[in-house]
């Protein structure tokens, strides 16, 4: 995610990134530049379209599809938009349960219990690092203490690793109840926080795992197209050459918004702006070892 300073105009403006939308749309800019001036050339030499007032009409229907394709990208960038602020919310929810479950661990956890501290010290941030892994479906590479905690070697990375992380800490908490160091009512006040790290995981793969609908999506795409593709056509009669820059100028704002709404309709990967869960889960490792 890349982070700006949002009253430095200057900087926005004058400054391109290698994920602005120009950089990936210029190439099919000049291809619509020059599908227009094909248009304007056979309006010059063959259709004559100024002389027809029934095609003239073209211009008055364009405006009313203009409105509507308008309602459907603002609509479609804003349900990009919820999804990407939901992830968010669901970080922001995971580094507070995180933090919550380590000073509760801190309060209950005698201070000469070295073992059990550092079995939640790392246990607690791996499972934000092992939770960005699963979404961005790579390997979690950790150094971890398999000689005072084998319990590690117990995880199978070919299943579902937070379910088996979260499993690994709700289990070490009940042995400590078994063996009187956590009292039941203590074991169920660390459990909400156990129960939530899950809970999380789960709201995380709703959004991952369910896409916009192909259909509204095909549906967007097809009908930006054929409004693209009839935009000439539609005001060549009134402009002239001057078609050419204006429908490239309108391609470019329309396709830069659906591009925009595509790469944030999923927060969860490598895009310039997707959610830094990198930096996120360093934090929850940080915050929870100073606590512990």
């Amino acid at each position: 995610m890349r982070i700006y300073e949002p009253k430095h105009w200057y900087s926005i403006l004058f400054q391109f990134h290698k994920s602005d939308t120009l950089r990936k749309l210029f190439p099919l800019m000049l291809s619509i530049a020059a599908y227009s001036a094909l248009v304007v050339w056979l309006e010059v030499h063959y259709l004559d379209l100024a002389g027809n007032p029934y095609l003239r009409n073209f211009f008055y229907l364009h405006n009313l599809l203009g409105f509507a394709l308008s309602l459907l990208l603002v609509f479609r960038t804003n349900t990009a938009y919820d999804r990407w602020w939901e992830g968010r919310k669901q970080w922001g929810a995971l580094t507070n349960n995180c933090r919550n479950l380590s000073i509760k661990l801190q309060a209950l956890l005698l201070p000469s219990d070295d073992h059990n501290r550092a079995f939640f010290r790392q246990a607690i941030p791996l499972y934000a690092s092992v939770l960005k892994d699963h979404l961005l479906q790579e390997q979690t590479r950790l150094a971890l203490d398999d000689a005072d905690h084998p319990e590690w070697l117990l995880i199978d990375h070919d299943k579902h690793r937070p379910n088996q992380v979260a499993r690994l800490i709700m289990d070490r908490l009940v042995l400590l109840h078994k063996k009187g160091l956590v009292s039941g009512e203590e074991l169920l006040m660390l459990n909400s926080d156990v129960t939530a790290l899950t809970d999380i995981c789960g709201a995380c793969e709703r959004i991952k795992n369910t896409p916009i609908p192909w259909s509204y999506s095909a549906f967007i795409k097809k009908f930006f197209f054929i409004y693209i593709m009839t935009l000439p056509f539609g005001y060549v009669a009134m402009l002239g050459f001057w078609v050419v820059p204006l429908v490239s100028i309108v391609f470019y704002v329309l396709a830069s918004l659906e591009l925009i709404a595509e790469e944030i309709e999923d927060p969860f990967g490598r895009d310039s702006n997707d959610l830094p869960m990198d930096k996120i889960a360093e934090n929850i490792r940080r915050h929870v070892g100073e606590i512990l």
